[in-house]
């Protein structure tokens, strides 16, 4: 379960007057571990960026996340092993950072007077075909 999260940095840019033609998204995870108190540590990156070199805004943070202790080390040994977390796991995480992304967003874009990046429905990952 996600018990919190903190940002960590922000940068946007913005092209003036230029039309936004549409939007991208990309959440990249960029670490996995174990905090002293065996709380999982999750390190995300965030970017928004508008189609054309439009903008861009980047969020990266931090989700802290209170999971049972086998739990927590199947997580952190598969990241550690593959640089991937569990599918059903992964779906959890990329819904928070989606939603805290672009709800913090939403305020960069006000200033940068970008569209907000609006979030879209809950991230379900497929099966391969």
């Amino acid at each position: 379960m996600i018990v919190g999260e903190r940002i960590l940095d922000v940068s946007g840019n913005k092209v003036p007057q230029q039309q936004i033609k549409g939007l991208n998204i990309n959440i990249q995870l960029e670490n996995v571990e174990l905090n002293k108190d065996k709380n999982l540590e999750i390190t995300y990156i965030y970017t928004a960026e508008y189609r054309d070199n439009v903008g861009e805004i980047k969020i990266k943070g931090l989700l802290i996340a209170k999971e049972d202790e086998k739990l927590s080390k199947e997580i952190v040994s598969t990241w550690k092993k593959s640089k991937k977390i569990p599918d059903d796991y992964a779906t959890v995480v990329l819904s928070a950072v989606n939603y805290s992304g672009s709800a913090n967003g939403t305020l960069l874009a006000r200033v940068l007077n970008l569209t907000a990046p609006l979030i879209p429905p809950k991230i379900q990952l497929g099966k391969p075909q």
